[in-house]
């Protein structure tokens, strides 16, 4: 992993955690406890901070970051998927971000809501918990199911045992 010191702040990783060594983490940023971070995922806490609290997984390529002095906060057992950018958004525990979507500053995603892939979350937005969010622009289109809200729990599990297993036995053959 790439982390770097700015402004006198510094990343601040989670033993139990994993961060790709393709990753760069810049700043004021905190990774809680048994979380994932994929390749070339870009998490910078230059103008603010960048909370992931426990059990998390951030996927390949996403970007996090924030605007000056604010807060980007991914909640416990977030789960964004690849390509994702996550703009200064507060997410409640056991969010689904999908994958390619937009989620920008100032949006907060209510506790165990799915948003879909490439979907674009307006800044602001106060999105309602438990409901699938798709479309750009974003909009509810219905509750989801308590098979859906296992299914994305289960999800996220398969992330967390990830980071454990990279932990382990993750090893670069080739130099």
């Amino acid at each position: 992993m790439a982390l770097f010191e700015f402004n006198g702040m510094r990343p601040r990783v989670d033993a139990s955690a994993y961060v790709h060594p393709s990753a760069v983490v810049i700043g004021d940023v905190s990774i809680g406890a048994h979380c994932y971070i994929g390749p070339h995922a870009s998490l910078r806490g230059d103008f603010g901070a960048i909370v992931i609290e426990e059990g998390s997984n951030v996927q390949d390529s996403c970007t996090l970051h924030v605007g000056i002095r604010e807060t980007c906060r991914l909640g416990v057992n977030s789960h964004i998927g690849h390509g994702a950018v996550v703009h200064g958004a507060h997410l409640e525990p056991d969010v689904m971000i999908g994958m390619n979507a937009v989620i920008m500053d100032g949006a907060i995603i209510g506790r165990q809501t799915i948003v879909a892939a490439c979907a674009f979350v307006k800044a602001g937005w106060d999105v309602p918990a438990a409901v699938l969010v798709a479309g750009v622009p974003g909009r509810v289109v219905r509750p989801l199911d308590e098979a859906e809200i296992a299914g994305k729990a289960a999800g996220t599990r398969l992330y967390q045992q990830l980071a454990k297993d990279c932990l382990h036995s993750m090893k670069r053959i080739d130099g």
